[in-house]
């Protein structure tokens, strides 16, 4: 049966779905789902390109960061580096690899833990990962249980780092718009969309992070997002949480700028459509981090101001003026190539600016966390 098969049966038994639910099947069903299916879904050959396909820099820079993460801590002798939505698990391979290399003794204390909802892609990082696996520096753990808490490889006194890198653009969402909220039917062999009312918590997630859809208007609005957030708040204890996506603010929306965000990718190839071709390409939207931030809030977590990936990344790099990146070019042509790759990852053309950071903590001193060289671009760092 295919997917499409699947969603018309469904639709058959209970009614329309809400959109959401749709993207949910779309996504993840177990056989038939873009992120369930045996195929290759990142960099070249796939669908679309994350940072980590870019170059190995990426987990290199975040390996700095995560280092002094680790001794804004207090330099615990056990930590547990937790990552959402790892896919093939390159950045963590790149993490771990790093650490071992230039930081001993934060990769000493460090166990990296990766939660994984496909199959497929489990599958993946079981291979890709599988020396750190073997030597118990790595852990799969099951998909959240939606329980209010995160599963965790280590005690959960330990301290934590929570990584999501495009984790959040790909959580389902619901599409409102002035009939209300979006559902999907099927009706004389083809998927047809019509409209219902929207949920008392859905309008007030728009009314308080969002804006009121005009004429024609679709908006997003994610409720998983949020309670994934929340959970993310009650499962840390002693830690930080990084969130990196492209997205967007309120205010940002206010300015009549990010106001209707679906996308979906195909063999690198955007479009607006979700329906042509349920299974075989991805749909996202840009995060709310308005949203998001007021989550992490509740979860009692301490939120630093928005930045961009450029940023983040400049302040990282520059003070050792991006060795990490160089360190290994032979020649003049490596390191002519690695800096295009860099460029990429910084620069507003590629993905510096449309990408955004979010950096939240609980049970750490803000001012130190405030003074981490990725938040420091362009400002002097405080003595603490």
């Amino acid at each position: 049966m295919s997917l499409l098969e699947k969603i018309a049966f469904e639709i058959r038994e209970h009614g329309p779905i809400p959109f959401s639910r749709y993207m949910e099947l779309c996504l993840y069903e177990a056989e038939a789902g873009f992120y369930s299916r045996n195929l290759e879904r990142f960099g070249k050959a796939g669908d679309f390109y994350t940072s980590s396909d870019i170059h190995a820099l990426f987990g290199r820079l975040l390996a700095r960061q995560f280092e002094e993460m680790w001794r804004v801590l207090g330099q615990p002798g056990r930590i547990e580096v937790l990552e959402l939505g790892p896919g093939r698990g390159l950045f963590a391979r790149d993490v771990l690899d790093w650490s071992g290399k230039k930081f001993p003794a934060f990769y000493e204390a460090l166990h990296y833990s990766l939660t994984e909802r496909s199959e497929a892609l489990q599958r993946k990082l079981a291979t890709n990962l599988s020396r750190q696996l073997e030597a118990g520096k790595a852990s799969l753990l099951p998909v959240p249980p939606g329980s209010g808490l995160l599963e965790r490889a280590l005690p959960r006194d330990t301290p934590i780092i929570l990584f999501a890198n495009e984790f959040f653009d790909a959580l389902p969402f619901e599409i409102l718009g002035e009939k209300g909220k979006l559902f999907v039917d099927f009706r004389d062999g083809e998927l047809v969309e019509c409209w219902k009312q929207p949920t008392q918590h859905e309008l007030e997630l728009l009314d308080q992070y969002g804006v009121a859809p005009e004429p024609g208007e679709r908006l997003e609005v994610s409720p998983i997002a949020q309670q994934f957030m929340l959970e993310i708040g009650n499962t840390i204890e002693h830690g930080l949480a990084l969130v990196i996506d492209y997205g967007y603010t309120r205010e940002e929306q206010l300015a009549r700028r990010h106001r209707g965000t679906l996308m979906t990718f195909r063999q690198h190839a955007a479009s607006a459509s979700p329906y042509e071709a349920p299974g075989e390409q991805d749909i996202t939207a840009h995060v709310n981090f308005t949203a998001l931030s007021k989550a992490a809030e509740r979860g009692a977590m301490q939120v630093q101001p928005l930045i961009t990936q450029s940023q983040f990344l400049l302040g990282i790099g520059e003070t050792n003026q991006f060795a990490d990146a160089f360190e290994e070019c032979a020649v003049p042509q490596e390191r002519a190539k690695v800096a295009l790759q860099l460029k990429h990852l910084i620069t507003p053309a590629g993905m510096g600016e449309s990408f955004q950071v979010m950096l939240a903590s609980k049970g750490v001193n803000p001012a130190a966390v405030a003074n981490l060289s990725g938040l420091s671009f362009g400002r002097e760092r405080l003595m603490l």
